[in-house]
């Protein structure tokens, strides 16, 4: 079966089924509890009964997948400088838990292949962003697709790729099409339908506080499973539930359990 056969065919069966994945994500693994996008972050996601996770795919300069949501450093790890510019060695040998707590610091930078190893050892579930550094959205969609593909677990569920980047999510549909898309987007456009079907998205992922209910059954009507970030108000997670929300991811995993409705 060619490529673009399957993947539509993929991507039928799910919009058939609707949203086939959890409804409660960690964000970046651990919420506000951990440093974000670590293997400590995965702990305690996990530690708090999470076994879906989000979290940020970058790539090094030398082409590895690691994690880190910010393209330069400053927040998360210490010093100027860029992961395009650094290589997976170099941000292995970064701290990224001093920053959020002493009790985290020489936590180090993962690379994808380790949190893939973490995530299939404990079944955890994974929305997987891919998050490029600028000007490098196919090589990054292309490499997270092709690990990703390669290591995926045999139990659970299949994992979800998500990105703000057409273009990432184009290069993950061409390397990896069996793995399922969702469109990212902060504020939803008109002509938001002709922008999934472009990467054969099986669902759109929004901002909450941009969402409608209105828009909502819009989404659900159409056949997309619909995700929100980042909700941290178990009222306000009550409420776009009600609108036929599929599932959300959370900061606050003292407030908002694995197992909320």
């Amino acid at each position: 079966m060619k490529a673009e056969v399957f993947t539509n065919t993929v991507t039928s069966n799910f919009k058939q089924s609707m949203w086939t994945f959890p409804k409660i994500v960690a964000h970046r693994g651990g919420g506000t509890l951990a440093p974000e996008n670590t293997i400590a972050a995965m702990r305690c996601g996990l530690s708090h009964g999470y076994r879906a996770v989000e979290f940020d795919v970058m790539l090094s300069s030398d082409g590895v997948p690691v994690l880190m949501h910010d393209a330069s450093f400053g927040r998360t790890v210490p010093g100027p400088g860029a992961v395009a510019n650094s290589t997976a060695e170099a941000l292995r040998a970064m701290d990224a838990g001093a920053w959020f707590s002493p009790k985290f610091a020489g936590e180090k930078v993962p690379t994808f292949s380790e949190v893939i190893d973490f995530c299939n050892d404990n079944n955890i579930w994974m929305n997987v962003e891919i998050k490029p550094a600028p000007g490098h959205d196919f090589e990054t969609g292309r490499a997270a697709a092709a690990l990703l593909r390669q290591r995926v677990g045999s139990s659970g569920s299949m994992p979800l790729f998500s990105s703000f980047s057409m273009v990432a999510l184009h290069a993950a549909k061409e390397t990896a099409p069996e793995i399922p898309r969702g469109f990212l987007i902060d504020t939803v456009p008109n002509g938001w339908q002709a922008m999934l079907e472009d990467v054969c998205a099986v669902a759109l992922h929004t901002n909450h506080k941009h969402l409608t209910r209105d828009l909502a059954k819009a989404v659900k009507d159409a056949g997309y499973g619909l995700f929100c970030y980042t909700v941290n108000d178990p009222a306000r997670a009550q409420e776009i539930l009600s609108w036929g929300v599929d599932a959300f991811c959370t900061d606050r995993l003292d407030l908002i359990g694995p197992d909320f409705s």
